[in-house]
């Protein structure tokens, strides 16, 4: 039969099991939207901007294990996607963006799309590990099936592909025959001796997991290595994807600022990297190291994301033994419903008490988000999803929004910054279009809260007017049961424990998009002077 590009496209994308697309396609996209429409075998998810898109598609990859598809538009679309994009890089998700642009032949006409300085392939490779625009027709199917194919290499990557208009609407040969996934490279034997030696030599040993190893049949060969020689597993700050609580492996999450994470690693004399980098801080600080490791503590890897890391720890088990104690396990943590203040704590109270089992937490809380992380992890057995892989903010409703796709009868719960959320508020639309059994909890300071930590850092006497003014965002307050409501999610206001606790039990109980604005009390005159103290002038 025969095809135009586009249908040749979708042949080859369904052919590999893509099968889900999240959208915000516009003129130079409609052949392809036409041709998605005819196809039964790819789901469009419409979002209202396109980082909301790139968000989705990131969520939906990381609990789906396989990608899905973007589709944006021309390159200023494109742009718009870049943060979650990078973001997505960063947890090494897989993940195939098709890009509209202008046809070939008129590109060179310097058409409004047109970028100034470059062409939407020089700005995907940014943030793409691998970007190519089609030639012609039958390209575009082609370079669909390698963008597929090569985005499953390693932990993921990102792939994108630029599809000019003539090339979706010009015919086209039958897309490429499936192919075999690439191999991931595997670690060598010797690489395993060298690190047998080293989990065996005494020494207090810390094992520092990233990307698959936090999950599945990883995590638990990481606690087998750990349970048979002794040493501490740690998470890297931003882990992908999770799985903690009840029953689960019991691993420590590595904290973000210096202040936190110095001290968790300062007593050890050696650290396995195993799927994660060197841990740095995410700014350098006047005066102040930008590692998070100690000087006398010895790094090595064992592997990194582009080795088969479940290869590497099983055959690391292999080598280490049969444990000779059990796995060290969390165990459930009881208590009774909180009352008073509303709080980071009080909150994580409720969510350990009512979150059900298999349950999905999107961490993009800020300065709460930590707190309620490390107060949870005795909740029912959960994935915990970092936002923020990329230090980008505006991903926590996004990703909510995907992984609920991706996962439609499990509840997804998003701890989500008042001030970030701004930047992507359209996903909400899209979770109560696609009845996205998500909810968000609110986290209202009314503050861009950890700008105030980090101006301790560099501020000689006092914050004034205008530095707060950067920060503060009560004039005028936001109000989210509005703001949620207008995009069609039901919605609550939290200002006690009790009221969070009661409207939190109701949104565990009924299905489809809530939330729950909640007006948290936060103290962190503490912290922020105690980093003001410790300054260097």
């Amino acid at each position: 039969m025969a095809m135009n590009g586009a249908q040749a496209l979708f042949k080859a994308l369904t052919d590999a099991g893509l099968n889900t697309c999240f959208a915000n396609p516009g003129t130079s996209e409609m052949q392809l939207v036409y041709e998605m429409g005819r196809t039964g075998y790819v789901r469009p998810v419409l979002c209202l901007q396109e980082n909301t898109v790139t968000g989705a598609a990131d969520g939906y990859a990381r609990m789906a294990g396989k990608p899905a598809f973007t589709l944006l538009h021309v390159g200023s679309g494109f742009a718009n996607g870049l943060a979650n994009l990078h973001n997505a890089g960063r947890a090494n998700t897989t993940m195939v963006n098709i890009v509209g642009a202008n046809a070939t032949y008129h590109q060179p006409n310097f058409a409004e799309h047109e970028f100034i300085n470059g062409n939407i392939v020089d700005l995907a490779r940014v943030v793409s590990h691998w970007a190519h625009q089609a030639k012609n027709a039958s390209d575009l199917a082609v370079l669909g099936a390698e963008a597929a194919r090569y985005s499953r290499l390693g932990a993921g990557k990102i792939c994108t592909v630029v599809a000019p208009t003539n090339c979706s609407w010009d015919p086209a040969v039958a897309p490429p025959m499936p192919c075999a996934p690439i191999e991931t490279p595997k670690v060598s034997p010797q690489c395993i001796q060298d690190v047998v030696a080293l989990l065996t030599n005494g020494k207090k040993t810390g094992i520092l997991l990233g990307s698959h190893t936090l999950y599945g049949e990883g995590l638990e060969l990481a606690g087998r290595i750990a349970a048979a020689t002794g040493a501490t597993l740690f998470a890297e700050t931003f882990a992908p994807r999770f799985a903690r609580g009840e029953g689960r492996v019991a691993v420590d999450l590595l904290g973000y600022l210096p202040e936190q994470s110095v001290p968790q690693l300062q007593s050890y004399a050696q650290l396995i990297l195993v799927g994660a980098l060197f841990p740095v801080t995410t700014f350098a600080y006047k005066g102040k190291s930008v590692f998070k490791v100690p000087e006398s503590c010895a790094v090595t890897t064992l592997a990194t994301v582009d080795h088969d890391l479940l290869a590497a720890l099983g055959e690391l088990a292999k080598a280490v033994g049969t444990p000779s104690r059990p796995v060290a396990r969390r165990v459930r943590s009881e208590a009774a419903p909180p009352t008073g203040v509303l709080s980071a704590k009080t909150i994580a109270q409720t969510l350990t008490a009512l979150m059900p089992k298999d349950a999905i937490l999107v961490d993009e809380g800020a300065t709460n988000g930590g707190p309620i992380c490390d107060q949870t992890e005795g909740a029912r057995a959960h994935d915990l999803l970092i936002a923020t892989n990329g230090g980008a903010i505006g991903n926590g409703l996004p990703l909510a929004l995907g992984a609920s796709v991706a996962c439609p009868d499990r509840k997804t719960v998003v701890m989500q910054g008042d001030g970030c959320g701004m930047y992507t508020e359209q996903a909400l639309w899209s979770m109560a279009r696609e009845k996205a059994d998500v909810t968000v909890v609110m986290l209202k300071n009314d503050d861009y809260a950890i700008l105030e930590i980090e101006l301790a850092r560099v501020r000689e006497g006092d914050a004034n007017a205008k530095m707060e003014a950067l920060m503060h965002l009560d004039d005028p307050t936001l109000n989210w049961v509005k703001i949620a409501e207008g995009h069609g999610v039901t919605a609550t206001q939290a200002t006690t424990a009790e009221e969070f606790h009661r409207q939190f039990e109701v949104a565990m109980q009924t299905k489809g998009p809530h939330l729950i604005e909640a007006q948290i009390v936060e103290n962190l005159k503490p912290m922020i002077d105690a980093v003001h103290k410790a300054r260097v002038p």
